[in-house]
């Protein structure tokens, strides 16, 4: 997977997949099938992984600034992580470039996307039952915007925004998210 997310799809080459697997070719193939093959494996394993972040996160008790704080400030660690260049987001760095080609990685980017909106929909429904959010929010434009703000992190922790700029967007967006309650009521 870190070829392919340092390199994209397209720039992973067969010898840096040998390289990385630390299997020769045909090991490779025996074990993966084609480079496509395994970039689709890769594809699904990290959208597993993210999509069970999200929901242990979410399904914490805290209260939903803390959640969506928690949950934007993980997903930063993993674009930005400690003493490694900046990486941004596995779906942004590569499929969202190779969804343009190919049908199947576009369908697994769109399923994800869709899944990960349900997690936030259902998180901002409980906060909305508690009190934490008015009746009126539009739980699905908020749910959008909270992936909006991670996709932004994503992106720009690749181009090398500071670590420090990227966490005042993520305080301020998270009082925008709920901090509008208290203009609402």
């Amino acid at each position: 997977m870190q070829a392919f997310w340092r390199l994209g799809y397209a720039g992973t080459s067969l010898e840096e997949l040998s390289e990385a697997t630390d299997m020769n070719r045909p090991s490779m193939y025996a074990a993966f099938g084609d480079k496509r093959a395994l970039y689709l494996k890769t594809l699904d394993s990290y959208i597993e992984t993210a999509r069970g972040t999200i929901a242990r996160i979410l399904d914490s008790k805290a209260a939903l600034a803390e959640a969506l704080t928690e949950f934007l400030e993980t997903a930063l660690a993993s674009y930005l992580p400690e003493g490694e260049p900046p990486r941004g987001c596995y779906l942004i760095a590569t499929a969202a470039t190779e969804s343009m080609l190919d049908v199947e990685v576009r369908q697994r980017l769109q399923s994800a996307l869709s899944s990960f909106e349900t997690l936030f929909e259902q998180r901002l429904r409980r906060a909305r039952t508690a009190g934490e959010l008015p009746e009126s929010a539009d739980l699905a434009a908020l749910a959008s915007m909270v992936l909006a703000v991670n996709h932004t992190l994503a992106f720009r922790s690749r181009a090398g925004v500071p670590r420090a700029v990227l966490a005042a967007i993520i305080k301020s967006s998270v009082q925008v998210i709920c901090g509008a309650t208290d203009r609402a009521r």
